[in-house]
Order: C-alpha cells, then sequence, then structure tokens
C-alpha cells in the first residue's frame, strides 16, 4: 500500500481537526458530517514506529485518534522475484518497499457503531513470540475495545531498531521488525519494565522486584524458557523441582564476560561489549551449547571480525540422539564450514568449573571433562547455550503460589492452571499429568499459533456478547489440543549460509517414522540445497533451504500443507528430470498465486464447491464424493472411469469452480497481474 506525501498530510490535519478533546463527545457525529462534506468516505490514520510517533503528535491528540479508529491487520505480502517477472510485475507502488508503519482506519458506518469496552484488568508476564500473539488477537478484535491490558516485561516489547545485534540467535520467524511496527502494540497495552517476585493469588496482584505492583483479573504467563547459568558437575547449583529450590536460595551471579543470550536487549549489550572489550584485542572466545544458537552466534562473531582459531566450540555430552539440524547435508556443510575458518570443536565436554571455582569475576579460564584427560580453555569471552529452564524468579514466585509445577508449570488443554484466573502457555508449560501425553507440549508447536489459541480462550470469558462459562469446561475425555500450523527455525549459519526449516509439529523425543518421499535440488556446500518432503498422502512437511543468498522466507513458508500436484504436479516433473533448482522452480509465474495472503480462503471456497458438488447419470444424482468413492473402492466399472470427467465438466459445480478461479484472479489482479484473464488480450 502506497500513499502520497500530500495524501499524508490531508488526511492527517483531517484526522487531529476531527479527534481534538475539545470534540470527543461529539466525534461520532462530526465524522459523518465532515466526511459528506468533504466529499471523503473513509479516513485512515498512519502511526510510524513507536521510536518516531510522537514527534508531530501530541499524546492527546494521539490517543484521541486511536479511539475512535479501527487498526487495520497488516497483510502478507508476496516476494515478487522482480527480474524474473519483467513487465509482468505488479505496480510499483505494491512492489515498492516502504518504511514499516501501523494503519488505522475509519469511515461513516465505523463511526457509528460503537465497540463493547472490556474493563477487565489482563496482565501478560513476557514478551515471548506466545504473548505477543495473544496481545496481537486482543487488540485487534474488531467488535472489542480493551482497556487494561499490561505486559510485565524484563526489557519490554522487542526492539529490533539494530539489525546488527539480531544474528546472535536463531529466529523463529514469528514476527521480525517490520511486524512490531506495524501492529504497534505499545499504542494499545500498558508496558511495565521489571521482573516478578511474586503472586499474590488472593489479592489478585503481582509485585515485582522494585516492590510496585500490578493488579490483575486475568493473569496470562508466557515467559517462555531462558538459557541459565551452566551446571558445573563439580559444584552445587540450582536446580528446579516441583516444590523448592534445592540447594542454594539465592540466584548465582553471572559474571561481566559471560554471556546468556535469551532476547534482543542481551544481544546488544553483548555486540557492544565485544566492540569494545573483545573484537581488536587477543584472547579466546568459548561457546558452550548444543543448540542451533551455538552457531549462529560463532557466525556472528565472525562477521565481526573475529578470527575462527580464536573460538572454541564445546559440546557437551547429547541428552538426546538428535542434532539441532534435522538435515544431516545441512549439519555437513556447517561442520565443513568451521573447519575451513579453523574454528576448535570439541564434543562430549562436561563444564567442571570456572577459573579456579571459587572467583569467576570475570572469566578467565574453563575446565571441562572429557572421555580423557581435562580440556582447560583459556578465554576472554564465554558464551552459554547449554541449558533452557524457566526463570529462576518467575519459578520462585510461581512455586510460592502454589501454582502446580512438574519440571514446568502445568496447565490443562484450556490452558487453565489450578487457579482461575490464572492462565499459561508457551514452553514454560507442560500437559497435566492425566493426559498420558508427557511427549507432546506447547513448545512442539508453532508459539503464535498457541498465543491465538490462548487469545480465543481468554475472550470467551471477556466478550459480553457471548455466554460466558461459569467453570471451566469438562474436560472429560483428556484429550490435548493439536495444532497445524508449521514450526519454523532460521537463522544465519557459518560460512555465510542462510538456514530456513519449516516442519510439522512432532512429538519430542520421538523420531516419526517417514513414508513420504523427499526431493533434493542444490547442494549444501554449494550454497543451492533444497530439501523438500512430502507425507505418504503427496501433502508438502518439511521444506529444509541452506542458501548463500537471502531466502524468501514467507513465500516458502506458504507452501507447507500444499499438495504436489497444486505445486505444478512437482513430483512427476521431478522424476523426469525437469526441476533442477527449486529455487527457480518456486520463482515462476505459476506459483506466485500460492503465496497471496487470500489463497487459503480461495482455497475452502472450492472445497465448499467440491463438496457440494452433484453429478448427474442413469441412476440418478450421485455427490462426487461418493463417486471418489466408489473409485477409490474399486467398485467402478471402467466406462464410469472414462466417463467421470467428462461428467464433472458438464456439471454445474465445473462452472463454479471455474468462476471461483477467475473470481480470484480478477479480484486480486493487482497483486497477480502475471496471470492472464478473460478480457486482458
Amino acid at each position: 500500500m502506497y500513499f502520497s506525501h500530500n495524501q499524508r498530510e490531508e488526511h492527517g490535519r483531517l484526522c487531529h481537526f476531527l479527534l481534538s478533546p475539545v470534540f470527543q463527545h461529539y466525534t461520532k457525529y462530526i465524522f459523518r458530517e465532515v466526511l459528506r462534506l468533504a466529499h471523503k468516505s473513509c479516513l485512515y490514520y498512519l502511526l510510524p514506529p513507536p521510536h518516531d510517533c510522537y514527534k508531530n503528535v501530541s499524546a492527546h491528540s494521539l490517543t484521541a485518534v486511536l479511539n475512535f479508529m479501527v487498526p487495520v491487520s497488516p497483510r502478507r505480502q508476496i516476494i515478487y522475484p522482480l527480474e524474473e517477472l519483467g513487465i509482468n510485475a505488479p505496480s510499483q507502488h505494491i512492489t515498492k518497499l516502504q518504511a514499516p508503519f501501523a494503519l488505522y482506519h475509519t469511515n461513516r458506518k465505523l463511526a457509528m457503531e460503537p465497540k463493547v469496552t472490556i474493563n477487565a484488568r489482563i496482565v501478560v508476564v513476557g514478551a515471548s513470540d506466545t504473548a505477543l500473539a495473544f496481545l496481537e488477537a486482543l487488540t485487534f478484535c474488531p467488535h472489542l475495545r480493551f482497556n487494561n491490558l499490561s505486559l510485565i516485561s524484563t526489557h519490554a516489547l522487542p526492539d529490533h531498531s539494530s539489525d546488527d545485534c539480531s544474528t546472535f540467535l536463531a529466529t523463529s520467524h514469528c514476527y521480525n521488525d517490520r511486524d512490531q511496527c506495524q501492529i504497534s502494540l505499545c499504542s494499545w497495552i500498558s508496558v511495565v519494565t521489571g521482573k516478578i517476585k511474586a503472586i499474590n493469588r488472593a489479592d489478585k496482584h503481582v509485585e515485582l522486584m522494585d516492590d510496585s505492583r500490578v493488579k490483575f483479573d486475568y493473569l496470562i504467563l508466557c515467559t517462555g524458557l531462558q538459557y541459565q547459568m551452566p551446571n558445573l558437575s563439580n559444584a552445587d547449583v540450582i536446580t528446579q523441582t516441583s516444590n523448592s529450590l534445592k540447594p542454594k536460595e539465592t540466584r548465582p551471579r553471572v559474571p561481566s564476560n559471560l554471556f546468556l543470550l535469551n532476547d534482543h536487549q542481551d544481544c546488544s549489550v553483548a555486540h557492544h561489549w565485544l566492540t569494545h572489550n573483545f573484537t581488536q584485542l587477543t584472547g579466546d572466545a568459548v561457546v558452550y551449547g548444543n543448540t542451533i544458537d551455538v552457531f549462529t552466534c560463532i557466525e556472528t562473531l565472525i562477521g565481526l571480525g573475529v578470527s575462527g582459531r580464536r573460538i572454541h566450540v564445546v559440546h557437551p555430552p547429547e541428552d538426546q540422539p538428535f542434532s539441532c539440524f534435522p538435515d544431516a547435508s545441512v549439519e555437513l556443510a556447517v561442520k565443513q564450514a568451521l573447519e575451513k575458518e579453523e574454528v576448535h570443536v570439541h564434543h562430549n565436554c562436561l563444564l567442571l568449573q570456572i577459573n579456579d571455582g571459587q572467583h569467576t569475576e570475570p572469566v578467565t579460564s574453563a575446565s571441562f571433562s572429557t572421555d580423557g584427560a581435562i580440556l582447560q580453555l583459556e578465554c576472554a569471552v564465554f558464551f552459554s547455550f547449554s541449558r533452557k529452564s524457566v526463570d529462576c524468579d518467575a519459578f520462585r514466585a510461581i512455586n510460592d503460589a502454589c501454582l502446580v509445577f512438574d519440571g514446568r508449570l502445568v496447565v490443562d488443554s484450556g490452558f487453565h492452571t489450578n487457579d482461575p484466573s490464572i492462565y499459561a502457555a508457551g514452553p514454560m508449560t507442560k500437559y497435566s499429568r492425566r493426559y498420558h501425553a508427557e511427549e507432546w507440549s506447547h513448545c512442539c508447536f508453532q508459539s503464535k499459533e498457541v498465543g491465538q489459541s490462548l487469545a480465543s480462550v481468554l475472550l470467551a470469558q471477556c466478550d459480553p456478547t457471548l455466554e460466558r462459562p461459569v467453570d471451566p469446561p469438562p474436560d472429560q475425555l483428556h484429550l490435548i489440543p493439536l495444532y497445524s500450523q508449521a514450526k519454523t527455525q532460521g537463522g544465519r549459519l557459518p560460512g555465510g549460509y542462510n538456514y530456513l526449516h519449516v516442519a510439522k509439529p512432532v512429538a519430542r523425543k520421538t523420531p516419526s517414522a517417514h513414508k513420504g518421499r523427499d526431493l533434493v535440488t542444490g547442494c549444501a556446500e554449494t550454497g543451492n540445497y533444497f530439501h523438500i518432503r512430502h507425507s505418504q498422502f503427496d501433502v508438502v512437511e518439511k521444506i529444509t533451504c541452506l542458501s548463500k543468498t537471502p531466502l524468501p522466507v514467507s513465500n516458502l513458508q506458504s507452501l507447507y500443507g500444499k499438495h504436489q500436484r497444486l505445486l505444478n504436479n512437482i513430483c512427476s516433473r521431478y522424476d523426469e528430470g525437469l526441476i533442477q533448482d527449486m529455487y527457480s522452480y518456486f520463482k515462476e509465474n505459476w506459483c506466485l498465486a500460492l503465496y497471496h495472503d487470500r489463497f487459503a480462503d480461495f482455497e475452502q471456497e472450492v472445497c465448499q464447491i467440491m463438496d457440494s458438488a452433484k453429478l448427474q447419470d442413469e441412476s440418478g444424482s450421485v455427490s462426487l464424493e461418493e463417486a471418489l468413492q466408489q473409485i477409490a473402492d474399486d467398485k467402478a466399472e471402467s466406462d464410469q472411469l472414462v466417463s467421470l470427467s467428462q461428467t464433472f465438466q458438464k456439471s454445474q459445480a465445473y462452472s463454479a469452480l471455474r468462476n471461483s478461479v477467475l473470481d480470484y484472479l480478477k479480484y486480486n489482479r493487482y497483486h497477480l497481474s502475471m496471470y492472464a484473464r478473460p478480457g486482458l488480450l
């Protein structure tokens, strides 16, 4: 969407005049009259990112604007291969990359339709992907206005203003910097910077480390998991149990040059420290752990100018026989890249002590137990990615509040804890043992989908237009919900590789039996590796990419769950040797419609047409589903098999299907200009 400078100024002046506090009580009436006199059908308001939103707009004027306008959800845009499209590319107004902004809209109808105000105090703890998805679902609810949404976070909302720090950690691709600017959560919620110290269930308030209190009617715990101080095999350390902290009661102090990177703020601090205290000096870096963040951190260090000879990668013994890279080709390419950079790699090493075991500030050496002699490494900086668990302070608050904690915070299938006012979601939770589903938890699914599901549960409690349940719904069958969206992981790996892995949710520590087939083009070492896996039903269930060039992530994510016939019969073309490079294959004109954000709605419409399709034959009317079932059961006669396609083409369903396709292309012609339509030539 593109707006000219004059359009922005004109609409901005009109919005500020209409929504001045003087006229707030009469705003909806003034809206209609001014729109009529100005011959305008609607008004929109553009809100820049948070660090710029108050330069030209006073606080009271901004509040008034948002109170009477509706937030517009950002749409997923197709990443167009402009060079391949040539003259068939859409207008520059669509393809031009603009600075991100949040968009608010109102018109005559919306001005006279007041929203239902929800004054319930909803407090969310943690700025994880699950929490952001939950807050986004509430703030973009079209008929409700939440007046008391609060977020408690150690470092407030994620800030991606500095791209130099974003590569230390792998990403889930749930939210990026543009998404944060476009949804503009800071305009709708109160952000409290701090950490929880206690939860008072009786008085319904949360106490923070600075002794301040935040009242709540509903408390949402979405803190996720954080990297903790590494366990020392010869020392007593904090361990989390179901009812206590043993044996120490205080958090161990983290040395100044030992970094636990959990969010963008931690990465920014590490980047600043490395720039001023390490990159241009001598000394080695030790990176300890087995996760993918180990390798993204190494690539960032190399990108900062640190020689590979100064980096030691120490892998502790694996708790499970699965690599952080599900694809063996990717793992081999990363190993070769580390060898090329002359990075020192040590396997099966368990941290024994830091320095002499008594004085750990700063870290100058680390000792590890190995299969042979003790390994001792001198270091000037230490990165630990070895252990993720619930934050120590969050655990103490949960435990002291007598919420059931069994290694993780225990919830039921509806996100309820043992307190009806406290909900929890995300990797910090686990299902109750009565479900007999120890291998499944929220960490197995996409965090954004889990957060949206949590929002739907709370909306049923808060929405006055719905009948509110008196008690939590009965869970007699003890079944856990399963989610369908793909879980994505990506990052920049050693060797300059851009990595993307999109896969269906799977249970933890359970190898899946694969009954489908794999299609692979390119080579991981050359940086054009593309691996796509189909299920036994020919549906895409896994995509792995390793490339030297930037990846069109949103386009590739759209391929998940698609049948191979929808991908232009990719299996048969692959078998015939017609596909040598799947990166080029998925840039062709035919597949761009699959990347459109409204394609899922089009698929549902087609399914409805096919479900209601009726075929006429000598015996009468029969549904298409029944005819196909007869073929699957080998009960159809040979002449019926030949005439089935001809009969369908003569039916009303075929005409409706054809019109649906043409309507889809016509309605979205601005984005899908590369497709020919009737009357175009």
